[in-house]
């Protein structure tokens, strides 16, 4: 087994769904938007199939902001341009080097600290500009492309789940509805971030976003980029969505702090499906990697 991924085993999964469409909520002035959704809410689904998929391997968590700093160490590749507004970028070594008044503007221009800055010690301001860099560490990296996302996959020895891949880890082998089951339980996931700059959690934080594979965090805290493009799924029916092609990737999962969709339970749904140009990095977006299993 390789550490922080868990085993999905070969096997015939449910992916898609048949739910259909409330075409009341389709008509009239907001026929094309009426949660200010793009897309109909379910077409993208079509049709419910059963899938087989060889063994792999899915990480148990979305990246984190330390494994990636990590990738981009070793490679030299550019930091998320999150990092570069908050001062994650930032090492303990830099911060250390520098003197008092530098660290005092780093710390109310980059790290916003709600504190008095000009009151305190260098080593008080290290010492808390550490503990939100300790904190930082186990959060999931975002405003990583997609291209970024494959790349570090590719340097770990892994890859991009496919959606199947992805989906099977959240669904089971019983097609759940939600990765812990077919009813809706917001209480199991976090729904409402009170900080819009950081709106999502350690993974592992909510146990009850838990797959009954045992992989966390697909229904809430960050959606995730996956392997394919976006298109229509084999034998679905006639769409003039302008999407399809190699125009989009797909993303999967659920967010935190969806705003007023919140109470909308369809947007945690393991099938639900999303899509963005493959350039987009966005401060509610990661990804997590998977992995083949060499035959002997």
């Amino acid at each position: 087994m390789v550490r922080g991924m868990v085993l999905i085993p070969a096997g015939e999964f449910t992916m898609g769904s048949n739910k259909a469409e409330d075409d009341t909520k389709w008509k009239g002035a907001n026929a094309l938007n009426p949660y200010g959704f793009n897309d109909k809410l379910y077409v993208d689904e079509h049709p419910e199939r059963k899938l087989s998929l060889p063994a792999y391997l899915i990480d148990k968590y979305e990246v984190s902001n330390a494994d990636y700093r990590k990738f981009t160490t070793a490679t030299r590749r550019a930091v998320p341009a999150m990092w570069q507004t908050n001062g994650y970028n930032l090492t303990n070594k830099f911060l250390d080097s520098l003197p008092l008044v530098y660290l005092q503007q780093v710390a109310s221009d980059r790290f916003k600290l709600d504190m008095d800055v000009t009151a305190m010690t260098k080593k008080q301001l290290l010492a808390e500009l550490k503990k939100i860099q300790a904190v930082r560490n186990k959060l999931p990296v975002t405003t990583v492309t997609w291209a970024d996302a494959d790349a570090y996959c590719r340097w770990a020895g892994k890859h991009l789940p496919t959606e199947a891949e992805w989906e099977k880890a959240a669904r089971g082998p019983d097609g759940n509805e939600f990765p812990w089951g077919n009813d809706w339980d917001p209480k199991k996931i976090n729904t409402m971030s009170e900080n819009p700059d950081q709106p999502f959690s350690p993974g592992g934080s909510y146990p009850g976003d838990n797959s009954f594979y045992g992989v966390y965090d697909m229904a809430a805290n960050v959606s995730e980029w996956v392997a394919d493009w976006y298109n229509a799924y084999p034998g679905a029916p006639p769409s003039d969505n302008k999407y399809y092609g190699k125009i989009h990737r797909v993303t999967r999962g659920g967010i935190t702090s969806s705003g007023h969709y919140d109470a909308l339970s369809l947007m945690f749904r393991s099938a639900k499906r999303a899509h963005l140009p493959p350039d987009s990095a966005l401060i509610d977006l990661g990804f997590r990697c998977a992995k083949d299993i060499k035959k002997p």
